[in-house]
């Protein structure tokens, strides 16, 4: 029973140095960089729904009065030019979509900002915005499809029949003068690697219909990491992902055990300025979300 036990303490001794070890090489903290002139930055954060009918505990309304000022600073220390949301939800149960409670406060918070890929929940599913600058970039058009048999049906559920997922797109132009692009913003359905990969698809026969072979960037949380199947499925449609290095997802607690499960990608054409970024910083003393952002800097061609 004895050595039961020691070889009990040394197997328990083991995961605690690898989680150790992992959250070191999956971490790094660093300023938020300023952005270089003549380029356009983008950025993806999903920032966890909030439960309506809960008031207290974790993502009740209470969480959601003690953590939307480090969300807002959050969002202002971006400085970016577009910014992909998922999980930008406060729910109550069904698919009503009627109160957005992160989507309204960051609007009223950041005036120079507007959201896109955004409308009447009855018509236009409001949980995956693209806020943008809107003295930097012209809404031109917009959209959604949900990862389902049917995805021009609002609310239908994923492939294997789990809850509702879906992209948003919008497609912008630069307001001082540029080339149209798109910005599909996705979040993946986390349990099911069939469906990610059917998602993943799914994405790109979009792509490749709506943005026609035009500028396109894809932001937002693949619960995949690079190199995956569902990532390599992406780059097949001509996307070209950043290397987010370490984490970007940390359990609310600023662990960081693996690598980056939320991504920017960019099709040909569109040149990274720099490394990507991700934001590991608590603001106000209080973690903004359960993912950290993720942004990167890209020049537009010509």
């Amino acid at each position: 029973m004895k050595h039961l036990f020691r070889y009990a303490a040394l197997a328990c001794l083991s995961l605690l140095l690898l989680a150790c070890a992992a959250h070191v090489a999956n971490s790094g903290r660093g300023p938020v960089p300023e952005k270089p002139p003549g380029t356009l930055r983008l950025a993806t954060q999903n920032v966890h729904y909030i439960l309506l009918r809960k008031p207290t505990g974790a993502w009740s309304l209470a969480d959601w009065e003690g953590r939307k000022g480090a969300l807002d600073d959050a969002f202002k220390a971006l400085d970016a030019d577009a910014v992909a949301f998922q999980e930008m939800e406060s729910f109550a149960g069904g698919d009503d979509g009627s109160v957005n409670l992160a989507r309204d406060f960051l609007l009223d918070q950041n005036p120079g900002y507007a959201a896109a890929a955004s409308g009447d929940w009855r018509t236009f599913p409001p949980t995956q915005p693209i806020f943008y600058r809107h003295d930097a970039l012209r809404l031109l058009d917009q959209g959604w499809f949900f990862f389902s048999d049917t995805p021009d049906v609002i609310y239908s559920r994923t492939f294997d029949g789990s809850y509702p997922a879906f992209a948003s797109w919008a497609q912008f132009a630069p307001a001082q003068g540029g080339p149209a692009f798109h910005v599909f913003n996705v979040h993946f359905e986390y349990k099911s690697r069939s469906n990610r990969q059917r998602s993943a698809a799914l994405v790109a026969e979009r792509i490749a219909s709506l943005a026609a072979g035009g500028p396109v960037f894809l932001l937002g949380d693949l619960n995949a990491l690079a190199g995956s199947r569902t990532a390599d499925i992406l780059a097949g449609a001509g996307l070209q992902f950043a290397p987010v290095r370490g984490a970007t997802y940390h359990f609310n607690r600023g662990i960081n055990l693996f690598g980056a499960i939320d991504h920017i990608a960019a099709s040909a054409g569109l040149l990274p300025v720099g490394a990507p970024v991700v934001v590991r910083s608590r603001f106000r003393g209080v973690w903004p979300s359960d993912h950290y952002p993720v942004l990167g800097d890209f020049r537009l061609p010509e």
